[in-house]
């Protein structure tokens, strides 16, 4: 029961960042009770498990995933891995979504996670209720119901909840101005899953982030012409044939045209947003007080936790991440909060922590809705939680390699993914050609 013995946590969804928060809370029996891991679908792996069909399931719910046929990672599997769980060493580097569905199957397998997981079940809502008894003197209670009958519904209470639902399944469509003018096919990449149906055909792809280079190379493969729109300073390195860049869509004109900052104007046959997505959080109370506007969910503490109710925590909503041995680090952080041995400060010191963490960023330049966009501070930010739950970091190399990467990535988008690399020790690394020729490090190894 909560409240009593042991500690009971939920865990909503049972994504990457669900079973490793389910694999440390299992890890830990002598404080925490087994976990509960509610998870929509009838698998494991969230965004990584791939679905032909877009739109809805059979049974009316939102297909969630966002993944594409031939989508391989743009990290390389010696640091995307959760830093206790290597993927096998024969893998190339990059690898497919495949491997890394089956990585996570295995994951699962190998920490026992299955029994604890309750498949095809939608959570309705997560409520706090005062408990004198309870940790902080909180309890939460979780409505479910049962995702294929829709009838059952049960309530269970627990004294934690770890809300890892992922953030890659509402597509953001900005607004621009006459889009209900254009004629021709309005799409968000979320529902891209290959090229073959755009061979040939005239394309404006709004967005250069990872996922919308990638589609640009996967479309000029089928000899579409494609216009890589976005607000990036213009790509250095080679493009793909038939790509080229322009500045951001700024209106779409009353004839369909399309015109950009510069004043160009085009009429592509699809109109393609890789724009990224939404946090929604349908579950969530609220009384919770946490407000999601311009890509920010907040207030939270450490970008996990609302400082009036700190046994909720939404992991895994930092963007431009390493995003499995991020979610191990916030997961173990969250442990230490739950078992004591991270002395929690007081609502108002957390309080005060977010809005001065908030403002040195924006003093910095860092507009509100690339505040959760760590990138390059995402190592500090590991460190830190490491420190503070008095867990083991990161060892050096990774974080050189990951941004090693990056450069590679920015140099060449058409080859990095041929690279090899090779973890050394602790601090040294190596990478090779597809050939094998070893290629020069462009930072400085780890210290």
């Amino acid at each position: 029961m909560a409240g009593l013995g042991k500690l009971r946590v939920a865990v909503v969804g049972a994504g990457a960042a669900g079973l490793c928060a389910a694999r440390h809370l299992l890890s830990r029996g002598e404080i925490f009770a087994p976990p509960v891991v509610y998870e929509l679908t009838n698998n494991v792996g969230g965004t990584w498990v791939y679905e032909e069909q877009v739109g809805t399931y059979d049974n009316g719910l939102p297909i969630h995933s966002s993944m594409y046929r031939n989508l391989r990672t743009n990290i390389p599997k010696e640091v995307m891995s959760f830093p206790d769980f290597p993927f096998e060493k024969h893998l190339p580097s990059f690898v497919h979504h495949t491997e890394v569905r089956n990585y996570l199957e295995k994951y699962c397998d190998h920490f026992r996670l299955r029994d604890h997981i309750q498949f095809n079940t939608m959570v309705d809502s997560v409520k706090p209720v005062q408990v004198k008894r309870g940790w902080h003197g909180l309890a939460w209670d979780i409505t479910t119901t049962d995702g294929i009958s829709k009838t059952k519904s049960i309530t269970e209470r627990f004294d934690a909840v770890m809300v890892c639902n992922g953030h890659f399944y509402d597509p953001y469509i900005p607004a621009i101005p006459g889009l209900k003018n254009f004629t021709g096919m309005l799409m968000h990449s979320h529902d891209y899953r290959n090229p073959e149906p755009f061979s040939g055909k005239s394309v404006v792809l709004l967005g250069a982030g990872l996922s919308g280079l990638d589609i640009a190379m996967e479309l000029s493969s089928v000899d579409a012409q494609v216009i890589l729109s976005h607000r990036q300073r213009p790509l250095t390195c080679t493009l793909p044939k038939g790509v080229q860049q322009a500045p951001p869509v700024k209106r779409v004109l009353e004839d369909g045209m399309l015109q950009f900052q510069d004043g160009r104007l085009a009429k592509p046959e699809v109109f393609l947003f890789c724009t990224g997505y939404n946090f929604t959080f349908p579950f969530l109370d609220s009384k919770l007080g946490l407000h999601v506007q311009e890509h920010l969910v907040s207030p939270l503490y450490k970008f996990l936790m609302p400082p009036a109710f700190p046994s909720l925590f939404i992991v895994g909503i930092c963007r431009a991440i390493c995003p499995f041995p991020h979610f191990h680090c916030q997961v173990q952080f969250v442990l230490s909060v739950l078992d004591g041995s991270f002395a929690l400060p007081s609502c108002k010191e957390m309080e005060q922590d977010v809005e001065m963490d908030i403002a040195m960023r924006k003093e910095r330049g860092i507009a509100t809705r690339h505040v959760l966009k760590l990138d390059s501070e995402q190592w500090a930010y590991n460190n830190e939680l490491a420190k503070l739950g008095g867990f083991k970091p990161l060892p050096p190399y990774w974080s050189n390699l990951y941004e090693s990467n990056k450069v590679f990535r920015a140099r060449d988008m058409l080859n990095y993914k041929t690279y090899r690399y090779t973890i050394l020790n602790d601090k040294e690394w190596m990478v090779h050609t597809q050939q094998g020729e070893p290629i020069q490090k462009p930072l400085p190894s780890a210290k």
